[in-house]
């Protein structure tokens, strides 16, 4: 886990784990990075005391700090969750460290700037990195303060340089934080982003699902569900006729076969079982004229039918169909109609199809079948649209326009 920055509750990119390994990867490469420049320089400092010569004339306590130092960064290193050396007990003793090695040493600035590092990739929060790092440049000028004490070389040299070195480290450390941040910012926003791409493709598989559903509902009762109603009405009528009209029962049950056959047809097609669609075959008027001439062979109504002949595609003709078998079956059920009235006319916007009863009509607010909203759905995913007028006594039109495309018109002018 992350620690979080008590200054603005976000997640620190320089910050440690909470066993002192830092959880950014990018962290974790630098800090094995600087492990073999400081394990070299660790190693040059301890061969450099044992040569030179000190204030003091004792070596013994620069290399019993520099031994401290080097034992608590291999604990941290070696076994970041141990219980008793952390993150921030390693510095300040560093801190201490440097001071002390400052007041026994002159050559301490080696080892003030290779450690300034371990400020920004120990401490938890930038705050504390600014903080240990000023601890640390407090302490390191105090022990040579101590040591030389106070004259211009001091400022001049001693004072004036590790304020720079360490301008030069809070710069470029706020620079890196700066960056990394905008990083681990990318990176959070390309993962909502995926996230959000699985959700919409999720939402979109579901809503895929539920379009086919419902497209396969109404395929099914535009052809199946009609079929099977208008063999049942056939039957129906053939049962009552077989003793005083067998010549009409005989023909009723012939378009009993043929609707069967239609229907056999119709489910291969729904299933995908049929090598190359036969719905709508043709010209859109020989399809309709199909249609209009079984529908009066099994009703016996009059079909008065004007039937222009434009060039449309497959699906244009096959809702042109779809539409026109609902009206017929709603009025066979329903409106108790003697003459039905079929125009189909191309316009510059589209086709028009028309279809009219003088039957009993309806309520149009209180119509509740799944035909009406069915046509209309089937004609808006061709950017096409249906209008009912209808009132109780005065008949149903239905008008249905699909829209044509340029070439379409050219071909039909």
């Amino acid at each position: 886990m992350i620690p979080r920055s008590r200054a603005d509750n976000r997640p620190n990119s320089f910050s440690g784990t909470a066993f002192g390994h830092p959880a950014d990867p990018f962290w974790a490469r630098t800090l094995r990075r600087w492990n073999a420049v400081c394990w070299v320089l660790f190693g040059g400092l301890a061969a450099g005391l044992a040569t030179m010569e000190y204030l003091g004339g004792s070596t013994y306590w620069p290399l019993l700090l520099l031994g401290a130092l080097v034992l608590c960064y291999t604990v941290l290193d070696r076994f970041p969750g141990n219980p008793v050396l952390r993150p921030y007990t390693y510095l300040w003793v560093l801190v201490l460290g440097l001071g002390g090695i400052a007041y026994l040493w002159s050559g301490y600035a080696a080892l003030f700037i290779v450690t300034l590092p371990h400020f920004w990739l120990f401490a938890r929060t930038v705050r504390s990195c600014l903080v240990f790092t000023g601890l640390a440049t407090v302490s390191t000028l105090t022990g040579s303060w101590l040591r030389k004490g106070w004259s211009l070389e001091y400022l001049g040299s001693t004072v004036v340089s590790t304020l720079i070195v360490v301008a030069a480290s809070v710069l470029i450390g706020l620079w890196v934080h700066s960056v990394v941040a905008q990083s681990g910012e990318r990176a959070r926003l390309i993962e909502e982003l995926e996230q959000a791409q699985l959700r919409l493709s999720e939402a979109h598989q579901r809503q895929g699902a539920a379009d086919e559903r419902e497209r396969m509902a109404r395929e099914i009762h535009d052809t199946l569900a009609q079929g099977f109603a208008s063999i049942i009405v056939l039957a129906e009528a053939a049962c009552a006729g077989l003793d005083s009209d067998t010549d009409r029962s005989a023909q009723q049950l012939r378009s009993i076969e043929s609707t069967a056959r239609e229907n056999l047809a119709e489910a291969r097609e729904l299933v995908g079982s049929a090598q190359q669609s036969r719905v709508a075959a043709g010209s859109v008027a020989e399809t309709l004229r199909r249609t209009l001439d079984r529908f009066t062979e099994d009703t016996g109504l009059t079909v008065v039918a004007e039937l222009a002949d434009p060039v449309c595609d497959q699906r244009t003709r096959v809702a042109l169909l779809r539409c026109t078998q609902e009206s017929l079956a709603n009025v066979r059920k329903h409106a108790a109609a003697s003459t039905v009235s079929v125009v189909l006319t191309p316009q510059p916007y589209g086709v028009e199809l028309e279809i009219t009863d003088d039957g009993r009509g309806f309520v149009i607010g209180q119509s509740r079948g799944f035909g009406l909203d069915g046509m209309r759905k089937r004609l808006a995913e061709l950017g096409g649209r249906l209008t009912v007028t209808s009132s109780v006594g005065d008949g149903t039109r239905v008008l249905a326009m699909v829209p044509m495309t340029p070439t379409e018109h050219e071909v039909t002018a």
